[in-house]
């Protein structure tokens, strides 16, 4: 059995927290300035000296400071003989930092597959049809075997399924334009955060955060996170996605003597600002069902009230440092923070957090059996470590230093969904065919004057041309398929030349006219003569007496009157 954690003291003892029980949970709350990240500090370094891996997101850079080893200063000097305590073993924990921006850490990246609709919608602020849209953006991409690594992935599938809308709508349902434009909008915004270096791979293994170091000491993640509080809800998804991967990966474990991972969530508030409800029951879910896969979660925030009441009766270990009751709602949290305590019959609540100065807070941790402890007033522990920031060349020798140097810094770009639908729209014109060459008018050569009529006269294919490859038919894969090419047809057997008559020239002239009549006018590169047009050549071309000629004249003279 692991000894219990000491956190704070007060007149009757210290104050510890049970390594077998700090995965059912917790809460440090109190106004600013108060100590809540001192207290985290302690926290987490007792936790770290059991071979507990710990996560914090480092909000004002102080955290930093668990990385070096702290020394005596006049003011700890000072509170430790206030306190009657001696001076503690001063020791660095094992630390590894991390940044979404590459900058202070090792980057921190994760894939929009991974990350999915419910989250990214939270992340792009989208309203339920937009959610809708994207949850059937994923499911399309999904169907047709197209990876969502990052954001310019998810920009080429939102064009392609608004450019193709009409063709998924029978399947996926409707897709409306406005929607499409939305989440295009809402990325561009995420994009001019750093949500392009936060999207793609290499993907954070969860692992890489579950390390200990040679010492068995548990590895104390750090965030650095005061450039990404500008972007609150990058922050806050972030975080949620985390502790979700944390819940989906991690196998069932029951009770252990320690947990296997502590989660801290600093600015806890973020997590919980207009956020929708189908959100807010996963964060419940999590925090419920985690405890049992051996992870314990610790909200860090000012007000009590700032975390669900579903989510707050989950927490079962609690330290509250001073509230200040200067407004209405103040005195509200107040109250309610009271009521949340383990009455102390030798101690009023209410009255004692108005009260508590910089660096005490009143702690509830749970007993052996699982049930909260009274309420105590205490005075938290000076940490080993450094209380405050290392110097940037400090930083920089502790991420070279670190069991992950080098895994993450290189950014892989494979083949995914913009590839794949940019190459298919590159590939489409160089596939399509070359139409045949077709004859002009100049070169065309006329057609046979003593040509006979043939069986395909009325309506057959002998005639017709082959179609042009822009009009050719495409199937649903989008692949142009080749144009159809026209049959090839019997030739006619060749007949000789008809004997020239007296006319001298009458059926040339005859033909033109019946040409410019039924709508085939001279010229060599003509269409296939329609059968009326073929029996008045015909019936010309049979008549040779002058009488004949002059009948034939006079009855195409009677229809060209008509016209």
């Amino acid at each position: 059995m692991i000894n219990p954690l000491p956190i704070a003291t007060h007149s009757g003892g210290q104050l510890c927290l049970l390594p077998q029980l700090a995965n059912r949970h917790g809460c440090i709350t109190g106004a600013t300035g108060t100590g809540k990240t001192v207290t985290l500090q302690v926290l987490a370094q007792a936790l770290s000296d059991i071979g507990v891996p710990v996560f914090m997101a480092d909000v004002k850079g102080d955290l930093s400071g668990l990385g070096k080893a702290g020394s005596a200063s006049p003011k700890t000097t000072a509170r430790l003989a206030q306190l009657g305590l001696p001076e503690p073993a001063w020791a660095a924990a094992p630390v590894a930092f991390w940044d979404v921006y590459g900058e202070k850490g090792h980057p921190v990246r994760a894939t929009i597959s991974d990350m999915g609709p419910l989250m990214l919608a939270r992340m792009l602020n989208l309203n339920d049809t937009q959610q809708g849209v994207l949850q059937l953006v994923f499911k399309i991409a999904d169907d047709h075997g197209l990876l969502l690594l990052d954001t310019k992935d998810l920009r080429a599938m939102l064009q392609h399924v608004g450019e193709n809308a009409a063709q998924f709508k029978t399947e996926y349902g409707n897709i409306s334009a406005a929607s499409v434009g939305a989440i295009q909008r809402g990325l561009i915004a995420i994009d001019e955060q750093g949500g392009d270096q936060f999207f793609g791979e290499p993907m954070l293994n969860i692992e890489d955060w579950m390390q200990t170091d040679a010492q068995g000491r548990g590895i104390i993640n750090i965030l650095a996170a005061d450039r990404l509080m500008n972007a609150p809800r990058l922050y806050s998804t972030f975080l949620l996605w985390m502790l979700s991967e944390l819940f989906e990966h991690l196998p069932e474990v029951g009770d252990l003597d320690k947990p296997k991972m502590a989660f801290f969530f600093d600015e806890a508030h973020l997590l919980f600002d207009e956020a929708p409800k189908p959100l807010l029951q996963k964060i419940e879910q999590v925090v419920r069902l985690i405890r049992s896969k051996g992870v314990g979660v610790y909200f860090v925030t000012q007000n009590p009230l700032d975390i669900p009441d579903t989510v707050l009766g989950q927490l079962g270990n609690r330290v509250q440092h001073a509230l200040r009751a200067y407004t209405p709602r103040d005195q509200k949290a107040v109250t309610a923070a009271a009521e949340t305590f383990r009455p102390n019959p030798m101690l009023n609540t209410a009255k004692a957090i108005t009260e508590l100065g910089v660096g005490e807070a009143l702690v509830s941790f749970l007993d052996e059996k699982g049930r909260p402890n009274v309420v105590e007033r205490g005075y938290v522990l000076t940490p080993a470590s450094q209380i405050g920031p290392v110097t940037d060349d400090e930083r920089r020798a502790l991420i070279a230093s670190s069991l992950v140097a080098g895994v993450y810094e290189q950014v892989i770009d494979r083949e995914s969904a913009y590839e794949r639908l940019k190459g298919r729209a590159v590939q489409q014109p160089q596939a399509a065919p070359e139409p045949a060459p077709q004859a002009s008018p100049q070169t065309a050569p006329a057609p046979a004057p003593a040509a006979p009529v043939d069986d395909n006269a009325w309506g057959a294919s002998a005639g017709r041309s082959a179609p042009s490859p822009t009009t050719s038919s495409r199937p649903a894969g989008g692949t142009r398929m080749s144009p159809r090419q026209p049959q090839p047809q019997p030739q006619p057997q060749q007949q000789p030349a008809p004997q020239q008559n007296d006319g001298g020239g009458l059926g040339d002239l005859l033909k033109d006219a019946a040409g410019g009549i039924f709508g085939n006018g001279g010229g060599g590169n003509r269409r296939s003569d329609s059968p009326l047009q073929a029996m008045v050549k015909s019936a010309a071309r049979s008549i040779g007496s002058q009488v004949g000629r002059e009948l034939i004249r006079g009855v195409l003279g009677s229809l060209m009157k008509k016209r």
